[in-house]
């Protein structure tokens, strides 16, 4: 039974390079191959941007969130949503009237290559860092599996392979290729989630739906005091997913490439926002996946089911208890999750480190094709440290989902400050920019590695949706204090440049 299985992922395997490379058709240009030379539709963008943020985190993470606690982590999808409203009318105007690539490009017309530099490294590092913990959680399932057949392959050569077949794809289609297998990938994952939802239904005993309610699995508002400390507490998931939607959609290359793929600015418009709403209903479903595998599992905690880790309840169930065929094909849709994520960075990574790093710091024009072939090239280095990075991840104690958004909110909260005091403070230059986007990362760090609240007599963090707000906060406030000792009448960067080519 276990063959049908592994011949529907291999298939996957083989075919995932093959469709990208058909789709995406010849890259001629760099502009081609960074946005797709602006003629991708926006719902395919929309999809994408669900397929490249949802990740192996949210299809095997999520549903051990509501199966450990409730659905409470739906309210982050409401903020989430109003974030990138925001994002739409906020920042994308400027990105499209500047006929950027980068996110960053931004932030180097209004203050400078050092800013832009510096916000671009950055963004590589935490890439890395937040995507090398996706990597690692897509290896959890195929682990499971490969075990059932008495094969003991590490997590180092699952995730090798993964990459290995991202990267065929990327490197030959660029961001066109991403996006439509993008389109194809979160259709086979969220057909699989539905699927395993029909047959949970058929396994699941009579009365479990009130008794999920009366544990309250199905909770969703959390109005408690603990603000400060608690994820999913109303203001705090609210507010902290609003600018946290704000710094992933509309600060980070991985999401701003793709809206910068669509033909104008209004179709970017509606594709962010759509897809706050597609991510919305797909929280949900995965939460619901996880309630009724509490239903299922009877509450038993996964240790207590020989589990070596809390994110393998649903790899669990998906190879032990779904018949052949659909099981490969829930495991293809994890891969599937996985690879939107890592051929988007890999493209996004390979775009910042040719348009933001070396081009600025060489000060070199250098032909197309030229700049064609470096980007290529960059995507193949890019793929073998982030095998690197992923390994670095073997073990956690909490869901990978929130490892992930933890590392991610490191440096959010800084780099979307960054974007708010270039656009609100107009005394800003760039030394005051990039003082107060390193002090911001050294705040973050000592907040979240040191800084702990008393509640009802215990030692608790402040919460990770919080990081993102107070970056936000110090930024504004050290580039704003640092920015008065400038004359108002001193003309930017920008400002500076268009008075000299006139």
């Amino acid at each position: 039974m276990r063959a049908l299985d592994l011949a529907i992922i291999a298939v996957f395997l083989v075919g995932t390079p093959l469709l990208g490379v058909a789709l995406s058709g010849k890259q001629k240009t760099s502009n081609d191959y960074f946005v797709g030379s602006r003629q991708i539709p926006w719902w395919a963008v929309t999809f994408s941007v669900v397929a490249t943020e949802t990740s192996t985190l949210t299809v095997i993470s999520v549903p051990t969130v509501a199966y450990l606690g409730n659905v409470t982590y739906l309210q982050l999808a409401i903020g989430y949503l109003i974030g990138r409203v925001l994002v739409a009318f906020v920042l994308l105007p400027k990105y499209y009237a500047g006929e950027l690539v980068s996110a960053y490009g931004f932030l180097g017309k209004r203050f400078g290559t050092s800013m832009q530099g510096t916000a671009s490294v950055t963004f590589l590092l935490t890439r890395l860092l937040a995507d090398g913990v996706r990597l690692f959680a897509t290896a959890i399932p195929v682990k499971v599996m490969l075990a059932a057949f008495g094969i003991d392959a590490s997590y180092w050569m699952i995730v090798a392979a993964i990459a290995l077949v991202a990267v065929i794809y990327t490197y030959l289609g660029g961001i066109r290729a991403v996006i439509w297998v993008d389109v194809v990938q979160m259709g086979i994952y969220i057909l699989g989630a539905v699927f395993a939802v029909l047959i949970l239904a058929g396994k699941l005993p009579d009365g479990w739906l009130g008794a999920a309610f009366d544990a309250g699995k199905f909770q969703l508002f959390d109005f408690s005091s603990g603000i400060l400390t608690s994820q999913y507490a109303f203001i705090t998931a609210v507010v902290g997913g609003a600018l946290f939607a704000m710094a992933s959609h509309g600060a980070d290359q991985l999401m701003v490439q793709r809206l910068l793929a669509c033909r104008n600015v209004r179709d970017s418009q509606k594709a962010v926002i759509a897809s706050g709403v597609v991510v919305f209903f797909q929280f949900a479903l995965f939460l619901v996946v996880g309630a009724m595998l509490w239903a299922f599992y009877r509450g038993v905690a996964p240790a207590d089911m020989g589990m070596a880790s809390k994110d393998e309840l649903f790899p669990t169930f998906i190879v032990n208890e779904l018949p052949s065929g659909l099981s490969g094909l829930l495991v293809a849709g994890i891969l599937a999750a996985a690879m939107s994520t890592i051929s988007s960075s890999l493209n996004s990574l390979s775009t910042s480190t040719v348009s933001d790093l070396y081009r600025r710091f060489t000060k070199r024009t250098l032909p197309d094709a030229t700049v064609l072939s470096h980007a290529k090239v960059w995507t193949l280095v890019w793929a073998g440290v982030f095998v690197l990075f992923a390994s670095m991840f073997t073990t956690t104690d909490q869901p990978v989902v929130e490892v992930g958004l933890t590392i991610a909110s490191y440096t959010y909260g800084a780099l979307l400050g960054s974007f708010f005091l270039g656009i609100l403070v107009k005394r800003a230059r760039q030394l005051d920019a990039i003082v107060a986007f390193l002090c911001t990362i050294v705040v973050n760090a000592v907040f979240i590695l040191g800084v702990e609240f008393t509640v009802d007599g215990e030692q608790k963090p402040l919460a990770f949706p919080w990081y993102v707000p107070l970056g936000v906060v110090v930024t504004l406030v050290i580039g704003g204090l640092l920015s008065l000792r400038h004359r108002t009448d001193d003309p930017t960067p920008e400002e500076a440049a268009a008075a000299k080519a006139a």
